[in-house]
């Protein structure tokens, strides 16, 4: 499958692993929220499993199941995740994929309109992007709270192409590092679906989620989305 410039008029990027470095940071920020559970959750090896396996998802969706369920657990256990990551975002560990920046600024100039999308909350993800510069990057940022769900729903997917203008989801393209993030993609019915080597997840994984490409990062994606007879700049 392929696409241009000529046919895609939206692409949607994940945050952590895709166009933002994680080099573990997410994996740390869970090992200390889960240090502050006590007794709420025993197995934390087990846990640590689970949040690998489904890296990309709602965090406060992953709690509520380690959690069984219990709410007021599962918000104590996000609050602080959160307080974790954003920690270790302002000790000057958050930074870029390497092109990431580069090819939103030329898919912009090039009239396709651009989503970051993360299942961090509004504060987080606003922390990540002013670390970053990113506040102007993209012509729209979402977060769970508000497109509905999280990932794999296609929620973030379709709440950028209505928000954006877009008429047809075949317009669509979206990245990502993880299955949830192929799963929202395939669902949305993007026509790119790509998943890259940067973040949580292998080849296979992102293959077995229905990957339509699989890249050795985000950069990749230039060959892909900006023909070489535009002009780029």
């Amino acid at each position: 499958m392929s696409t241009s410039v000529g046919t895609t008029r939206l692409v949607c990027f994940d945050m952590a692993g895709t166009t933002v470095a994680d080099d573990g940071l997410v994996e740390q920020a869970f090992t200390r929220a889960l240090d502050e559970a006590g007794a709420t959750i025993t197995d934390h090896d087990a846990a640590l499993r689970y949040v690998w396996a489904t890296m990309g998802e709602s965090k406060i969706t992953v709690f509520r199941h380690l959690t069984r369920d219990d709410e007021a657990a599962a918000q104590r256990l996000n609050d602080a995740f959160e307080r974790a990551y954003e920690l270790l975002v302002d000790s000057g560990l958050c930074a870029p994929i390497d092109g990431a920046e580069q090819l939103l600024t030329k898919l912009r100039a090039a009239g396709v309109r651009t989503a970051l999308t993360t299942g961090f909350s509004r504060a987080t993800a606003d922390r990540i992007l002013t670390a970053l510069g990113w506040r102007d990057l993209a012509d729209l940022t979402l977060v769970p709270a508000e497109a509905g769900r999280g990932r794999p729903y296609p929620d973030l997917v379709l709440t950028a192409l209505l928000r954006l203008g877009i008429d047809d989801v075949r317009q669509v393209a979206t990245v990502g590092d993880t299955a949830s993030d192929v799963l929202a993609g395939r669902r949305a019915g993007a026509a790119i679906v790509a998943g890259v080597l940067t973040g949580a997840h292998d080849a296979a994984a992102l293959r077995g989620a229905g990957a339509t490409h699989v890249l050795n990062s985000v950069n990749d994606l230039e060959t892909l989305l900006l023909p070489t007879d535009i002009p780029q700049e």
